[in-house]
């Protein structure tokens, strides 16, 4: 059997796979067709799109991403696709916790005066940032620094990701509420989302992006949210209405730390890029130097199920 890979995987990693099948290093840019079984697909669209015309006699596409949003209408027809649900688990959960110490503890207003050398101690560094916020409701006491402990943290999407945030979150003593798409014992349904949101401190968004998906956080979400809630998104940019968002920083009524975006890339001069008490990176949560060494172990043992007429898992099936 003939299994593909990006030929810009490492050697050392294609040992991984079982004896007696053939590797086919396909590069990005093929010159001529290719046949393969199972195919290990690039991580982009691009990279995708560019292969598709050259490949041939696919019945299987295993993806090295959790999120398969992009790729599920590029899989050749009959071909059976496999996300790569648990690879991303870590960085994201660790990328999430992060996010929300960096944004309770106010870390990018502080690196704000680090690069503009001044060294403030807690009652002048308050007076700066309430003058950069005029307008903002603010607490009383000048201090600029939370505590996680005690917080109320929901978890839009409660998959392998979701459950991995909750495990780093409750030894800081946070009250975790869950949410997905369907109740289950201990998990809200994403019906109730009205009611819960203005009953936490932190929203956090894992979610894949589908039709249900798509602008779930817009005005009238963001409106119900508490006064100086944090919204992070780990998810897909679509997730939340930017516009919405950008107005409820603006007006000083949130917080939020985006590793996603809508659009993205962000381009040049967009507003998000100047919006007050926003923590953003450029959709690097789930990536780590471990990746392709998870997305290698997963993909081997995947071949190795298929070689045995055994049940492929991460099957992607229904609306996602």
């Amino acid at each position: 059997m003939k299994v593909g890979v990006p030929a810009w995987i490492d050697e050392h990693l294609l040992g991984k796979f079982p004896e007696g099948i053939a590797l086919e290093r396909i590069p990005s840019k093929p010159e001529q067709e290719i046949e393969v079984e199972f195919w290990v697909a690039p991580t982009s669209a691009k990279a995708v799109r560019e292969i598709l015309p050259h490949i041939r006699g696919v019945k299987v596409v295993q993806s090295m991403m959790a999120g398969v949003d992009w790729l599920r209408p590029l899989v050749p027809e009959g071909a059976v696709l496999c996300d790569g649900m648990g690879l991303h688990n870590t960085p994201t959960a660790e990328w999430t916790v992060t996010a929300i110490l960096s944004s309770l503890k106010f870390f990018p207003f502080y690196r704000d005066l680090q690069h503009s050398q001044q060294w403030q101690r807690v009652s002048e560094a308050d007076g700066i940032y309430r003058n950069l916020h005029r307008g903002q409701e603010l607490s009383k006491f000048k201090v600029l620094q939370e505590e996680l402990s005690g917080k109320r943290v929901l978890i839009v999407g409660y998959g392998s990701i979701g459950r991995s945030i909750e495990e780093r979150l409750l030894p800081f003593g946070v009250e975790i509420v869950r949410m997905a798409r369907s109740e289950r014992e201990g998990v809200e349904p994403i019906n109730r989302l009205h009611a819960v949101l203005p009953e936490v401190d932190v929203v956090v968004l894992i979610v894949p992006l589908t039709d249900e998906t798509r602008g779930l956080i817009g005005e009238a979400e963001l409106a119900l949210m508490r006064q100086g809630a944090l919204l992070v998104n780990a998810a897909r940019g679509p997730v939340v209405k930017t516009d919405a968002l950008v107005a409820a920083l603006e007006a000083g009524r949130m917080r939020a730390a985006l590793d996603v975006t809508d659009p993205e890339p962000l381009p040049e001069g967009h507003p998000l890029w100047t919006a007050p008490n926003l923590l953003l990176t450029p959709h690097i949560a789930g990536s780590s130097p471990l990746s392709m060494s998870r997305a290698m172990d997963l993909a081997a043992a995947q071949v190795r199920r298929y070689l045995k007429g055994e049940p492929l898992e991460n099957v992607v099936t229904g609306s996602y």
